[in-house]
């Protein structure tokens, strides 16, 4: 199970601190050395509040990086030139608050397709988060998907009854994408407690992904304890 961290939260704190000094470079190698395998930032359209400055520093900094973005031919030129380890594609985010959406492959069609063949064409790896759905999974895999992200933000917070039925579905996804050969991910508003639950349902989960809750975790115990208490809760 490898772990991945989104740092989106350093570039938020340091707008809010009103400095120029995001600490990307440190916060990078002490998540690595608590035992994070990967490393993620997110743009989008306006480059706010990840920067491209931002971008450069963690590809620097890291010993692997992820860089989620939407399914955009103008922001192609960022992991074109920067060349992360893995492309992330999501939906349009519409406000500025909240999580980045699911891709729907069957509206996204020829858009995705093109955004896909042009990283094919540089070697570098891409993988689309899809909403876990049977019908969401083969939608990306007739694409020539490859590796799929699971998006779990709209059920960490579900009543039990209705978690668990979800929790089910999700199970089921992942399942189907093992048997087609895909890479699967899971992501969205996990936490310590909801990590354990989605694990639990998906076994097959080759990578999860954390953002919000661990740093909110790493704002009381600092960075490396919220990481390594993370891990252990993992295992």
């Amino acid at each position: 199970m490898r772990v991945v961290l989104s740092l989106d939260s350093w570039a938020v704190l340091r707008d809010f601190a009103a400095s120029d000094r995001s600490q990307l470079g440190a916060a990078a190698s002490l998540a690595e050395l608590a035992g994070v395998d990967a490393l993620r930032l997110s743009i989008n359209e306006d480059l706010v509040p990840v920067r491209e400055t931002d971008v450069d520093t963690l590809r620097r900094a890291a010993g692997a990086m992820e860089l989620r973005m939407p399914v955009s031919q103008s922001l192609l030129k960022i992991p074109l030139e920067v060349r992360p380890d893995r492309v992330v594609l999501v939906g349009e985010r519409h406000a500025e608050a909240g999580q980045a959406p699911p891709v729907d492959a069957r509206v996204a069609g020829q858009a995705l397709g093109s955004v896909l063949r042009s990283l094919d064409d540089a070697g570098i790896p891409a993988s689309v988060r899809v909403a876990p759905d049977l019908d969401a999974i083969r939608a990306v895999h007739a694409q020539g998907v490859t590796d799929v992200e699971l998006f779990t933000g709209h059920l960490v917070d579900l009543p039990d009854a209705e978690r668990r039925a979800a929790l089910v579905t999700l199970g089921d996804t992942a399942r189907l994408a093992s048997k087609l050969r895909l890479g699967h991910a899971v992501a969205g508003g996990l936490d310590d407690r909801s990590a354990g639950e989605v694990l639990a349902a998906a076994p097959s989960v080759e990578r999860v992904v954390f953002g919000r809750g661990l740093a909110r975790r790493a704002l009381l115990v600092g960075l490396d304890r919220a990481i390594r208490d993370f891990r252990e809760r993992m295992r």
